[in-house]
């Protein structure tokens, strides 16, 4: 833990926390929990909590459910920090059994029943089987080589790359079109490790066949607004519509930075840039966490960062990506699969053509529900478009609802370079509900060799600590553990019952070695506690990752059920064919 000097009043370090997404909650939660030790304001420049995880108002009638989540919907039963925070502020996530639908007509194919598309590449199948579990028993060799270059080592074709290969890791990890960039041991650990890898076993025969089981998270907008009041109530200050201008010296004195007030947008959403007049104060404190954007970062700094600072910040490489959330199922019709469809099913796979899918089919035919997509562009293979069938995977839309009258998403990828190959202009005006731009990390192989390892000497150097879920991986459950990291490093103990679960310990302890270069010991060893006793519980499965506590319920789909007794939702909308509309 670095030493730094109190200069409060009272005896308390003031740490200004920058950012009140999941990361700039997670640090004044766990510093919260030393009133006496420290006195913490955290500022956002928009006027909510949550950062890229918020929800939006639906119309209910038509939809089944008065709003659903944008930026950030569900995770994997290891989140087990972002589950544990969940149910802290009384709430919860809901099990899903994840489908996923990739390319459209003779290129398409899904884990839920093998394809034509499937049985032509049989060859390149069973190879990338083997090529995973080459890669995971010399993975030190593989590591950081870019994907497209170790499928290229492998001699696999470039559509079965772009189909399979590329969709596969983008759709868990978010790389979009920076999926050709990404370090190979993402899709290797997400194939091949029995915790938290989503496509764990491969199917030698259809590449995946499994339905990885996800969390689908609460309403973001409501667990944010308690987990705020929650804050509030253990002293801390929070203050929304509040930007930090400028950061005018960082050292032995502490951190004197300029804070300008902003206009709270309708939605809360303040623009970049807004307010240019407002007046500017300046504040003091003794501790500075940003949880912001690297490239942010970086900025806010100005003059007061270090070379290496600029070094390592300035080698974080964004994209700027747009989510069009909207209800125009012919769209979605012409450009992905949605149905079960007899003529791209085939019955038997296998080098001799001898292994029987039948009963994957026969599955299918009533229960083929997509949740996540990947089209890829004719004009490119190698870039993507991601949509998302949100009726179909967050858990407060009702069971049965037709198909037009679904919820969807779709994103276009990386305006700069590929905003030739989009077709948003394609979705009905009408049916447009919102959207929103995204400044998204590009989690390419330079990510993990210029900034990743180096995080470690940028943190506690003249009073400052980054925290955010691009200090690792682009994920909720990164970001609430960045957090605590913060928060840790500044002298909090890491929570009792987290201590003692064990997969949660663990990933922490990890995260901590890299993001600070030091190990976490532990604080309550031996504990009897009844908070020690929960927390060893909700470890359950291989080394303990699936979670098993109070932050998720054993039942799919019970927010749906609770928020239908609360007027928020309605009950089914349609009968007979499971409600979806199928031809």
């Amino acid at each position: 833990m670095s030493q730094n000097g109190n200069s409060g009043k009272d005896g308390r370090k003031r740490v200004l926390v920058v950012g009140a997404g999941a990361a700039g909650m997670s640090t004044a939660y766990h510093l919260s929990n030393h009133p006496d030790k420290f006195d913490v304001t955290v500022i956002d420049s928009v006027d909510y909590c949550g950062g890229q995880a918020f929800s939006i108002p639906l119309d209910k009638d038509r939809h089944g459910a008065s709003w659903f989540n944008q930026g950030v919907q569900g995770g994997s039963y290891i989140f087990h920090h972002t589950l544990t925070m969940f149910a802290r502020q009384g709430y919860h996530a809901d099990p899903v059994e994840l489908q996923v639908s990739f390319g459209k007509d003779d290129r398409f194919w899904t884990n839920v029943f093998p394809t034509g598309f499937l049985a032509k590449h049989q060859a390149e199948v069973r190879r990338l089987a083997f090529m995973l579990r080459f890669m995971r028993w010399f993975e030190v060799v593989f590591a950081l080589l870019p994907l497209k270059l170790v499928f290229k080592l492998f001699f696999f074709s470039d559509e079965f790359t772009n189909v399979v290969g590329l969709p596969m890791t983008a759709l868990f990890l978010g790389t979009g079109n920076a999926t050709p960039e990404v370090p190979a041991i993402m899709l290797e650990r997400l194939c091949t490790s029995p915790t938290y890898g989503m496509w764990y076993p491969v199917d030698e025969d259809s590449v995946v066949s499994n339905h990885p089981p996800m969390v689908v998270f609460p309403n973001f907008t409501d667990f944010y607004t308690a987990w705020k009041k929650d804050l509030e109530s253990r002293g801390v200050t929070v203050r929304l519509s509040t930007e930090l201008t400028e950061i005018v010296h960082r050292n032995k004195r502490g951190v004197l930075v300029k804070t300008k007030p902003r206009t709270p947008a309708k939605d809360g959403h303040n623009p970049v840039d807004g307010d240019p007049d407002a007046p500017e104060s300046e504040e003091h404190y003794d501790e500075l966490v940003l949880c912001v954007l690297a490239d942010t970062a970086k900025k806010v700094l100005g003059k007061t960062s270090s070379w290496r600072e600029r070094k390592v910040l300035g080698s974080a490489t964004f994209s700027d990506d747009i989510t069009i959330t909207h209800h125009d199922a012919d769209y979605m019709k012409k450009y992905y699969e949605n149905f079960y469809d007899e003529n791209k099913a085939v019955r038997v796979l296998g080098k001799n053509g001898d292994r029987d899918q039948s009963s994957r089919l026969e599955y299918a035919r009533d229960n083929f529900r997509p949740m996540y997509y990947i089209r890829m562009y004719d004009g490119d293979l190698s870039k993507l478009e991601m949509s998302f069938d949100t009726t179909n995977y967050q858990s407060q839309f009702p069971d049965k609802v037709p198909f037009e009258q679904h919820v969807f998403q779709t994103i276009y990828l990386n305006k700069d370079r590929d905003r030739k190959h989009w077709t948003d202009g394609e979705i009905a005006e009408d049916k447009i509900i919102r959207a929103d731009w995204w400044h998204q990390l590009c989690h390419s192989w330079t990510h993990y060799l210029l900034v990743v390892p180096w995080m470690m000497f940028l943190q506690a150097r003249r009073r400052t600590r980054f925290a955010g879920s691009w200090t690792l991986v682009n994920a909720h459950e990164v970001a609430i553990m960045s957090g605590i990291a913060a928060a840790v490093d500044l002298g909090a103990d890491y929570p009792e019952d987290l201590e003692h679960d064990r997969f949660a310990f663990l990933s922490f302890r990890l995260y901590y070695l890299l993001a600070y270069g030091r190990w976490y010991r532990r604080r309550f060893q031996g504990s009897g506690s009844q908070k020690a006793k929960d927390g060893a519980g909700w470890a359950s499965g291989l080394y303990g990752s699936v979670y098993k506590g109070p932050g998720v319920p054993t039942e799919e789909r019970s927010t749906w059920r609770e928020e239908v007794k609360a007027g928020r939702s309605t009950e089914n909308l349609a009968d007979g064919n499971n409600g979806r509309s199928q031809p």
